[in-house]
C-alpha cells in the first residue's frame, strides 16, 4: 500500500475495476464470434439472445486466459470456482441477468507492481473473476439528422470478460494510471488482451473517495467506462476536487456510478450506485462449479511467454543493461523482442539499447507505428549499429542513414527494406561517401595544415585556454567533411600540442 498524498488536507483512496476483453474466437458460453466491427446483431446466437431452451457452454480458452494472469500476477487459482448470476434490469442485457462470479471467482489475490519516478509501488488485488459481457445501447442524434431513436446490437453479448478488482491502495490519479498501464502491459504481454481501449477491449472503472488522514474510508464513487490513460487522469483529478468542494461545502458524498465527458472535463452522476446485495447474486443452476486441476495450471505455465519483469532482469544479467534500460525495453513486447534482434546482428547491448530507446522511439511515435511495423528492420539496424562500433561511420553518418532506411512505405533510395544484410547499409555508406576517415596519416595532414592556419588559438591554448581547441576541432572536421573521427582527431590534436 503506498503512503499518503495529501490534497488539501485529504487523502485520495483509489480502487480499480477493470474489465479484460478476452482474446478468443467465440463468446464465453457460445459458440458465436467475438470479432469487432460486424453488422448489429449478426454475430448474436440463440444462447446470447437468451431463447428459450438454451444452455451456456464454458469456453475452455477463456478459462485458461484466467489462468495466465493468475501465474502472471502470483495469484491464486481456485481449484473449485462457481458461477453466480448477477440479477438486473437493463435493455442491453437479454437473460435480465450477467453469468459472473460471486463468492469464489476464479483468481484470488496476487498484486501488480511497478515503479513510478523511480519509487517501487504495489498494488494488491482482491480478485478476477470471469463473467459474460452484456450488448451495447445504440442511440441516434436527432440534432445531426437521426431520428433520435435507440437501438440494442447485442453483438457483444456473452464475450468473455476477466474483471480484475484492486485493493483501495492508491493514492493519486499519477498512481492508478501507472497501475492500469502496468496492467495493461502485462494483460497485453501474455496475449489474453488486445487491450485496444478504443474499442472496449481494457475497460477501467475507478472507484474514487477522499477523506481526512486516519479517518474511515470515505464514500466512493464510481468513474465507469475509462477508456484512455489520459482522460483517466483527468477524470480521478476532477472527481478528488469536487468531492473535496463538497465536503468543505457541508454536503454528504452519496455511493454513485459517474461518467467523464472529456470535452468538459467533468464527470456527472448516472444513478446511485448499488451494492452487491441490490443483485440478488445466487448460483447458475445451468453451469456446474468449474474445475481447474494442477496438471492443467502446469500445462499453462509451461507454454506462456516470459514476463516482462523476468526478461528486464535478463537483460540487466546477461546484456549488462543498465536497470533503466531493461525496464524501458521490456515496456512493449514489440521493442524488447526488436532489441533482441538487433543485439543478435550487431553484438553491442548498451549501443543497440540507445539507438532503440532514442532515435528508433522517437521515429515510431512520430509516425504513429509500432515497433512490429516498423520500416528500419532489427538487423538493419544492428548491421548500422555495428559500423559505428567499427568506427566505419560517425554518429551524425548513422542517422543520416537512419533517415535513409526510414522512408515508409517506399523503399529507401532504391534499396530494398526487405534486405537485412550488411550489404545494404555499407551499398548507402559507399553511395553516400559517409566513411569514416579513419588513415591517420592523412588524418594528421589536414591538422598540420589547420594548425598553420590558425596559429592564434594554437598559442592560446599553449597558454592554457582549454576552450581553444574547440576552434581548431571545427575547420579540421570542415576539411575532412565531416569524415575524421572525433576521437582520433582529439587524440592527435593533443599530441601535436603537447
Amino acid at each position: 500500500m503506498s503512503a499518503a498524498k495529501l490534497v488539501h488536507g485529504y487523502e485520495v483512496v483509489i480502487g480499480f475495476e477493470t474489465h479484460t476483453q478476452l482474446a478468443t474466437q467465440s463468446k464465453i458460453f457460445s459458440r458465436a464470434s467475438t470479432a469487432f466491427g460486424a453488422e448489429p446483431n449478426t454475430q448474436a446466437c440463440a444462447v446470447d439472445l437468451a431463447l428459450p431452451g438454451t444452455l451456456p457452454v464454458m469456453n475452455r480458452a477463456a478459462v485458461e486466459c484466467a489462468i495466465q494472469l493468475g501465474l502472471a500476477l502470483g495469484s491464486h487459482i481456485a481449484p473449485r470456482s462457481v458461477f453466480a448470476r448477477k440479477n438486473y434490469f437493463y435493455p442491453d442485457l437479454p437473460k435480465g441477468y450477467q453469468i459472473s462470479q460471486f463468492e469464489i471467482p476464479v483468481v484470488q489475490g496476487g498484486a501488480v507492481s511497478f515503479f513510478l519516478d523511480g519509487e517501487p509501488k504495489t498494488v494488491r488485488l482482491v480478485r478476477a473473476h470471469l463473467e459474460e459481457d452484456a450488448g451495447k445501447s445504440l442511440h441516434e442524434d436527432a440534432s445531426l439528422g437521426g431520428g433520435g431513436q435507440s437501438g440494442i446490437d447485442l453483438n457483444r453479448a456473452g464475450t468473455p470478460l476477466l474483471e480484475i478488482v484492486t485493493e483501495p491502495d492508491m493514492r493519486s490519479s499519477d498512481e492508478a494510471v501507472a497501475y492500469a498501464k502496468e496492467l495493461h502491459k502485462i494483460v497485453t504481454w501474455i496475449g489474453m488482451c488486445d487491450g485496444n481501449m478504443q474499442e472496449g477491449s481494457f475497460r477501467c472503472d475507478a472507484n474514487v473517495s477522499v477523506r481526512k488522514p486516519g479517518a474511515p474510508l470515505g464514500t466512493r464513487r464510481e468513474i465507469k467506462n475509462l477508456n484512455s490513460f489520459k482522460f483517466m487522469q483527468q477524470a480521478i483529478d476532477f472527481e478528488v476536487r469536487w468531492q473535496i468542494e463538497q465536503i468543505e461545502d457541508g454536503h454528504a458524498i452519496q455511493q454513485a456510478t459517474v461518467l467523464f465527458n472529456p470535452d468538459t472535463g467533468e464527470t456527472r452522476a448516472m444513478r446511485t450506485k448499488e451494492d452487491a446485495a441490490d443483485y440478488r447474486y445466487f448460483p447458475d443452476p445451468d453451469l456446474p462449479p468449474l474445475l481447474i486441476a494442477p496438471e492443467w495450471i502446469e500445462r499453462v505455465r509451461s507454454e506462456m511467454t516470459e514476463l516482462p519483469r523476468a526478461m528486464a532482469e535478463r537483460f540487466v544479467r546477461d546484456y549488462g543493461l543498465p536497470e533503466y534500460d531493461a525496464a524501458t525495453l521490456t515496456q512493449n513486447k514489440a521493442m524488447a523482442t526488436y532489441f533482441e534482434e538487433a543485439v543478435k546482428a550487431c553484438g553491442q547491448p548498451k549501443l543497440a539499447s540507445n539507438w532503440i530507446m532514442g532515435d528508433v522511439s522517437r521515429f515510431a511515435n512520430a509516425f504513429g507505428i509500432s515497433f512490429e511495423d516498423l520500416p528500419v528492420q532489427a538487423a538493419q539496424l544492428g548491421a548500422l549499429v555495428t559500423r559505428i562500433w567499427d568506427q566505419t561511420i560517425s554518429n551524425s553518418a548513422a542517422k543520416e542513414i537512419f533517415d535513409e532506411l526510414w522512408s515508409p512505405p517506399m523503399p529507401p533510395s532504391g534499396y530494398s527494406v526487405t534486405d537485412i544484410t550488411f550489404g545494404l547499409i555499407d551499398a548507402i555508406i559507399e553511395t553516400k561517401g559517409l566513411k569514416q576517415m579513419n588513415d591517420s596519416s592523412e588524418l594528421e595532414k589536414i591538422i598540420d595544415e589547420v594548425l598553420a592556419a590558425n596559429p592564434k588559438n594554437v598559442e592560446e591554448y599553449k597558454a592554457g585556454n582549454a576552450k581553444a581547441l574547440n576552434g581548431l576541432v571545427g575547420p579540421i572536421m570542415k576539411a575532412s567533411k565531416g569524415k575524421a573521427n572525433p576521437a582520433q582527431v582529439n587524440a592527435l590534436l593533443l599530441k601535436k600540442l603537447g
